[in-house]
């Protein structure tokens, strides 16, 4: 029995590649995710890791195992991969570890429809299928076709944001030598936009710089460049290209707040009245945003498989996290960076301001970011924050997700356990800079003690 306690995450699998994730243990999720699904195909798409293209091919031998077919549509983008579950409505694998280091790797999986699986909806029961051994083998096997959807996908994002005729733009797209590189190219091809490409060359050592852009130093290279050719914006994928993340014109970065608030502006254009989901997380002008364009907001916990529950129960038609995942009722519910990407892109080209004019009406306040600290003890660690806040008048105190506190001068913060990590991470939003350094500088001193 192999143990896949470290490897089996809230949304996903990720480990290091030889040490808890090889070729056995693929084919072994390979042949549980076959019988999980119960259906007649399964669709497996990869990243530029080396080690991808072996445990993707070891994952289908374990579904074709099961009897079931595999459409294998090789080099992707995880948000390709959903594309490809909606469009064929088929359930889905993505070989990918995301941002993570180049000894890692992952599977994404999701049903038909590109549905999300998680914890709660398959992954307990994978994990304790490939625990117990393998998966009697059917009688006959299935069989393995290829089909390149790099076009259809491509095409299918051109339906849902129409870019042909906005003014010429210029841009720095830094793919990170992430999937970017491969999905960048065919997406922008034809449309009024010169892109000025940073390591689109697919390598999954990451040479240059690692492929998180959520990370503030990942982001120098891209805001020097657009401020060295004088873009009309700037925009960096992480390794699997389901996240963006946006720099202006003077490369100062976007936040992704703002982000959901003008997506959702142009949302609402579209279907006056629709439900847009935000996560916790997310600043204050993004609810105020949606009430204001006429929309409904919802409230969620942060995590994908929570905004799309709530997206499916409510209709929604969009939904964003702070951590720059978007997410489309018309792309099955799933996220995309470039489907966010281009709405950005759009909303700019179809009027004449710079980015950093166009999106100040979408940034209201302040905010800290998030900010870590390891702790012994995470849950006496927020009991003792909440003990410290929830007396004072005024002060209101919830626990949707984790710890949060609003005070009545309009400043807020959550603070949240990592699932993985000894960690607390604090998130704050005030009217101005100093009220958010005050408050930081109140919390932490109960949290770090």
């Amino acid at each position: 029995m192999r143990d896949l306690s470290a490897i089996v995450k809230a949304y996903d699998i990720r480990g290091v590649v030889g040490e808890q994730l090889d070729a056995e243990v693929a084919r072994g999720i390979g042949a549980a995710f076959a019988r999980l699904v119960d259906g007649p195909a399964v669709v497996i798409g990869h990243d530029m890791r080396e080690s991808s293209p072996g445990l993707a091919e070891a994952f289908a031998d374990g579904v074709t195992g099961q009897g079931v077919d595999v459409v294998n549509i090789g080099l992707a983008s995880t948000d390709m991969l959903y594309f490809a579950s909606g469009r064929l409505d088929r359930p889905g694998a993505m070989f990918t570890a995301s941002h993570n280091p180049a000894r890692y790797n992952g599977i994404k999986l999701c049903r038909a429809g590109a549905a999300p699986v998680g914890q709660d909806s398959g992954l307990a029961e994978i994990r304790a299928s490939v625990e117990e051994g393998a998966l009697a083998e059917a009688g006959t096997k299935g069989s393995v076709s290829t089909r390149n959807m790099l076009a259809e996908y491509a095409a299918y994002l051109h339906e849902l944001v129409d870019l042909k005729n906005t003014r010429p733009l210029k841009i720095a797209v830094d793919a990170g030598n992430g999937m970017a590189g491969h999905t960048v190219p065919a997406v922008f091809e034809g449309l009024p936009v010169e892109v000025v490409p940073m390591y689109f060359e697919l390598d999954g050592t990451f040479p240059n710089h690692e492929a998180n852009p959520l990370d503030p130093k990942n982001l120098v290279d891209l805001q020097a460049k657009v401020r060295e050719i004088g873009a009309d914006a700037g925009v960096a994928f992480d390794g699997d290209a389901d996240r963006c993340f946006v720099v202006d014109e003077k490369g100062d970065p976007v936040a992704p707040s703002a982000i959901t608030a003008l997506v959702a502006v142009r949302e609402l254009a579209k279907e006056p009245g629709a439900t847009i989901i935000h996560n916790l997380i997310t600043s204050k002008a993004v609810p105020e945003i949606v009430a204001e364009h006429g929309g409904k907001p919802v409230r969620t916990r942060v995590g994908h498989s929570f905004i799309k529950a709530r997206m499916a129960e409510t209709g929604a038609i969009f939904g964003g996290e702070h951590s720059a995942h978007y997410y489309f009722r018309d792309f099955w519910r799933a996220d995309s960076g470039m489907l966010a990407a281009l709405h950005v892109l759009a909303a700019l080209g179809e009027q004449n301001r710079p980015l950093s004019e166009l999106m100040a009406a979408y940034s209201r306040y302040a905010a800290s970011g998030e900010i870590n600290s390891t702790v012994d003890d995470q849950v006496a660690r927020m009991l003792a924050v909440k003990d410290a806040f929830a007396g004072r008048e005024g002060v209101q105190v919830d626990e949707l997700d984790g710890l949060t506190v609003e005070l009545p001068d309009g400043s807020w913060f959550n603070l949240r356990p990592s699932n993985t990590e000894p960690l607390l991470r604090l998130n704050i939003e005030a009217p101005d800079a100093d009220a958010v350094a005050a408050l930081r500088d109140e919390v932490l001193a109960v949290v770090r003690g």
